[in-house]
């Protein structure tokens, strides 16, 4: 299996700003060879430049600019005109399916922050000075940057990137590595039921408390964004020491946020993992639940609209966002994979609404948010125990169904 580790790099001065020199240049040579492509194209000959044609350009153009794209590693600079190479062949397949093509687009400063290096030892050595205490990388151009290691790397290490987020640099390794050895079964099963109150309630009435990290930097995110809009926009190249300062104020608060959001999913779906052995959840359409409500024209009055809930569907939109459901899911089953559990996905309508005693399904059994009550029986409980419940049901069901 492969696996992905991420890691900060701590660079020097004169190596930071080597790494953004690089950044430079490879958006440099992707934005060429995307203006280059379209030039073709639009030509009468209607031309179509694939990769392997500016692939064969690199040493022409890496003996002509030493000082810039003649510096860096060559496979890397690949990497880059493959990267291109699969936006082209995305764009191909989403007009073929019918789908919103989106034309590759130019790279500006702020949207290129990503070097590959498609093979560990050329043009890039991990664990460069293995008799160093110090774990160090070395990048061709750059040299030997100090890495932050904070777990062993196991297996053999097949690519390296270099990552920049906001001011920090990341390098992220792939490790080919045998399958691990899995968890010790417990013998314990539970459903989950997403929420907004609650970031989960399982179907054993524990409720995981929604940490709502944006709500609670959003004064501290209202304050930055308001000293941004003071500056007028403009490019990057443009842009004062202060205005400057402004833009990386916002940018590490919204880091900061995202790194607090990553960390709770990772600590709740490790708990998970390690407790039980099968985890039923909610497929949730996160795309869907989260759409803007289409505005209704007011028929009496002309370029006027009649009330919608667009603001209370806003504020629902913000709390989903905020709750980092998709990401969850997604370390959930990336884990689960990896310790041999088994998570399984069902159809969540009416979970919440169906009695787990007599399987009666009312819109009326949930009174409340939390509350319910069947109309039938009489069962009263959690809303969301009994949502977690009723997926853990129907997640058994589909798993004996759909035997491995």
């Amino acid at each position: 299996m492969i696996r992905a580790y991420k890691f900060l790099m701590r660079p020097t001065v004169g190596q930071a700003a080597a790494l953004a020199a690089m950044l430079a240049d490879h958006r440099s040579l992707y934005n060429g060879a995307l203006q280059e492509r379209r030039d073709a194209y639009r030509h009468t000959s209607k031309t179509s430049i694939k990769y392997g044609r500016q692939s064969a350009q690199l040493k022409d153009i890496r003996s002509f600019d030493p000082e810039r794209q003649g510096r860096w590693s060559f496979s890397s600079q690949q990497a880059t005109l493959r990267r291109l190479d699969k936006a082209f062949a995305a764009f191909f397949r989403r007009i073929k399916s019918g789908d919103t093509p989106g034309y590759p687009r130019f790279r500006g400063v702020n949207r290129f922050d990503t070097v590959d290096f498609p093979k560990d030892g050329d043009g890039c050595r991990w664990d460069s000075t293995p008799h160093d205490p110090v774990t160090r990388v070395r990048l061709q151009g750059v040299g030997h940057v100090k890495v932050n290691q904070h777990r062993p790397v196991a297996g053999k290490v097949k690519t390296v990137s270099v990552k920049r987020e906001g001011k920090r640099w990341y390098v992220v390794l792939t490790a080919e590595q045998s399958q691990p050895e899995p968890l010790t079964p417990t013998g314990s099963m539970v459903g989950i039921d997403m929420g907004i109150a609650s970031f989960l309630t399982t179907s054993n009435g524990e409720h995981v408390d929604n940490p709502r990290h944006a709500r609670k930097a959003a004064a501290r995110l209202e304050a930055a964004q308001r000293a941004l809009s003071r500056y007028p926009r403009c490019k990057a190249k443009n842009r004062t020491n202060n205005h400057q300062r402004a833009v990386e104020r916002v940018a590490a608060l919204h880091g900061k946020v995202r790194r607090q959001r990553l960390d709770h999913a990772h600590k709740t779906a490790h708990a998970l993992v390690t407790e039980h052995d099968f985890i039923a959840h909610e497929d949730l359409k996160i795309r869907s639940m989260s759409k803007t409500v289409t505005p209704k024209p007011d028929p009496g009055k002309p370029c006027a609209f009649l009330p919608n809930g667009a603001a209370a569907k806003r504020g629902l939109n913000r709390s989903i966002a905020d709750a980092g459901w998709g990401v969850f899911l997604t370390i959930l089953h990336a884990k689960a994979e990896s310790a041999g559990r088994d998570v399984i996905a069902v159809d969540p309508r009416n979970t919440s609404r169906t009695c787990p005693e007599c399987g009666h399904v009312s819109a009326e059994n949930r009174p409340t948010q939390e509350k319910f009550h069947c109309v039938s029986c009489g069962h009263t409980g959690h809303a969301d125990v009994v949502g977690a419940t009723n997926v853990l049901r129907a997640g058994l069901v589909r798993r004996d169904a759909n035997p491995a």
